[in-house]
């Protein structure tokens, strides 16, 4: 059933015509309410369209500096952040993670490397024991019952995507030595001076601006109850423990809280910007951040296999870089396999694709129900490459 397309904002180079096209056929085939796109090619901001409505009433419409909770491409952000401490010399990516954070080495998880946590090979996908949202949003408890669980399987052997736990993982590292939450040096550090309109930990102040996260609808979020009926228990303990949705995301609670791995706010073109800090191979806005080595290193994969958590929603092996996922055969971010990006709970993305020198970021308020590789997402990535 097709829909009515919304009043579509913004600028999109002549050459991009298909993302624009693919973009209004998301609202009119696709069920989208309201999304963003940016796309950067060398630097240059190619497309940046936006159109729909901010909450599920349609009351408010989605305008250039609309925000919204992207879920797990936050992680991108937050590897960023590692990755910078890498290439000043403070963080060793293979020295055991008990080195910056002594608490880590219980239940046998002393020799740990760093890049473990990265790649989600760390076997800590989710708490054995109960924990509650309360408890998510206490920084302190959350990485005191992480450095004392005991792993799920043998760290290094398989990766097994740390839905939340991700975040407290690496973000305890870059606390330990830093001395700043993640967010605080995110900010500090790449969006402050940048001007980059993203935030892990949204501040009140800024919560009129923030789009309404709105569920699948009810035959979608059936399939999604489908994936969870072949889960294991570590992959229910990293994705149900405790378990999130849109009301959750929606809550001044999850807003404010630090959560790493899954609540960063912001624009497409915000997003656009960070993943093209990889895509530039370490330049944002004629400044450096990263080494080329070391926005190299990045995408650095680390083998592929069947995910122990996400196996039962993909076909197919995947394969972790340092933080983000490689596009692989898959083509989860263009035909280029050695993009990489990463997908949000819900449908959105970013990407890095330092050999085409594209940055782009996908974002929206109506969650789909796909682990990854949204149909809207792939609409528009496959847009992109067709217009390079």
């Amino acid at each position: 059933m097709t829909q009515p397309v919304p009043q579509i904002e913004g600028h999109c180079d002549e050459r991009f015509s298909a993302v624009r096209d693919a973009f209004e056929a998301n609202f009119r085939e696709r069920a989208e309410l309201g999304a963003a796109v940016c796309v950067q090619v060398g630097g240059e901001t190619v497309v940046d369209l936006w159109g729909g409505w901010a909450d599920a009433a349609r009351s408010r419409a989605w305008e250039r500096e609309t925000l919204v909770n992207v879920w797990s491409t936050t992680k991108g952000a937050t590897a960023l952040c590692a990755h910078l401490l890498a290439d000043r010399g403070l963080l060793d990516l293979d020295a055991p993670v008990a080195t910056y954070w002594p608490e880590f080495a219980a239940a046998g998880k002393d020799s740990i490397p760093v890049r473990h946590l990265l790649s989600h090979r760390a076997g800590l996908a989710g708490l054995r024991e109960a924990h509650t949202l309360a408890d998510l949003y206490d920084w302190e408890l959350t990485t005191a019952r992480l450095a004392a669980t005991e792993p799920w399987w043998e760290p290094g052997t398989r990766s097994g995507y740390h839905a939340m736990t991700y975040g407290f993982l690496v973000g305890e590292v870059i606390r330990r030595i830093t001395g700043l939450p993640p967010g605080e040096f995110l900010h500090q550090e790449v969006t402050g001076p940048l001007g980059i309109d993203f935030t892990i930990g949204l501040p009140e102040k800024e919560a009129g601006r923030a789009a309404e996260l709105v569920h699948p609808p009810v035959a979608e979020a059936s399939e999604q109850a489908a994936i969870f009926t072949q889960l294991q228990p570590a992959a229910i303990a990293a994705l149900a423990n405790p378990l999130v949705g849109a009301a959750e995301a929606n809550s001044p609670e999850w807003r404010a809280a630090q959560i790493p791995a899954a609540n960063g706010h912001g624009t497409a073109r915000a997003v656009a910007e960070l993943y093209g800090v990889f895509a530039q191979r370490g330049t944002a806005g004629g400044r450096r951040l990263l080494s080329p080595e070391a926005a190299e290193q990045a995408r650095e994969g680390q083998g592929a296999c069947r995910d122990l958590v996400l196996g039962a929603g993909f076909a197919h092996e995947t394969e972790v870089a340092l933080g983000l996922w490689l596009s692989g055969p898959n083509a989860s971010y263009g035909p280029n396999p050695r993009a990489f990006g990463h997908d949000g709970f819900g449908g959105s993305c970013g990407l890095a694709d330092p050999e085409a020198r594209v940055g782009m970021g996908y974002v929206m308020n109506r969650m789909g129900p796909h682990i990854a590789d949204d149909p809207r997402k792939m609409a528009l990535v496959d847009a992109v490459y067709s217009a390079l």
